[in-house]
């Protein structure tokens, strides 16, 4: 793994932690999944070639970052990733947001930031929810993190496609259980339904799809039929075996992709 340092960046209501490292740019900003946290890339980063320029972070309520008060809806989410971009990059920056940081990083890159060079959402969640996305289901998603129990049963069950190790198990278990309940509550009971299709549609840099073969959560169908057409230059690429946690079950092929669109940005 990289050597980081960390710098501390003012956002609404306190302060965030940044982890930053390399200084080969453009820079990887990683946005972590609803349960993540800034540990969800160590793989991905570990692919990395030596000196690769990224940043990385615990969202507002989770993690090391769980004492800053909400709101912790999109946009408040959104404010604060501008704010690491802006305070932790100097120079071109590429997003990279998972599932819910997809989303927050499709609302930040139709912003338009100085220095925005390209997009990447791995298994985002889309700009136009699906039908699936009922109130049923959301109250219901709401408790997937009650309990060790619960968490455990959504990892084998729900969110990869093939068992993790014990230890990166372990540790998605324990970045699920460690946030504020405002936070954890947030994301399925309204984030999730949130309709960003018109800002989806101001998104102008190169973006990368990776989606997951056996995601049940945003299997490929709903990324071509929920996203693509509100992004309609965005490239889809469908990576095997692999489920719905693509940074922890298959690292080397999102740190890949990474590569591929920082190579067509420096030519």
């Amino acid at each position: 793994m990289m050597t980081e340092t960390t710098m501390t960046v003012p956002v609404s209501g306190g302060s965030l932690d940044v982890r930053v490292g390399g200084d080969a740019g453009p820079a990887l900003v990683f946005v972590h999944y609803w349960g993540g946290s800034a540990g969800t890339w160590d793989g991905v980063i570990g692919h990395l070639p030596p000196g690769q320029a990224t940043v990385r972070f615990d969202q507002r309520g989770w993690g090391a970052s769980q004492a800053l008060p909400g709101p912790y809806h999109l946009d408040q989410l959104a404010d604060d990733l501008a704010r690491v971009a802006a305070a932790s990059v100097r120079g071109a920056f590429v997003l990279v947001g998972h599932s819910m940081g997809g989303k927050v990083s499709q609302l930040v890159a139709a912003r338009r930031p100085a220095g925005l060079a390209g997009l990447v959402l791995v298994a985002p969640a889309p700009p136009q929810p699906p039908a699936t996305v009922t109130e049923e289901y959301r109250q219901g998603l709401s408790h997937a993190y009650d309990s060790p129990e619960t968490v455990r049963h959504a990892l084998d069950h729900v969110l990869t496609a093939t068992p993790l190790p014990g230890a990166l198990r372990d540790a998605a278990v324990r970045d699920s259980l460690a946030a504020r309940t405002e936070a954890r509550h947030e994301w399925p009971l309204r984030g999730i339904a949130q309709d960003v299709t018109g800002a989806a549609r101001d998104i102008e840099v190169p973006v990368t799809v990776l989606a997951a073969a056996a995601d049940v959560v945003e299997p490929p169908r709903v990324l071509r039929d929920h996203l693509l057409p509100h992004i309609p230059h965005a490239t889809l690429a469908t990576v095997p075996g692999a489920g719905h946690l693509l940074p922890v079950e298959a690292p080397a092929a999102v740190a890949t992709a990474l590569g591929d669109l920082l190579a067509a940005i420096r030519r």
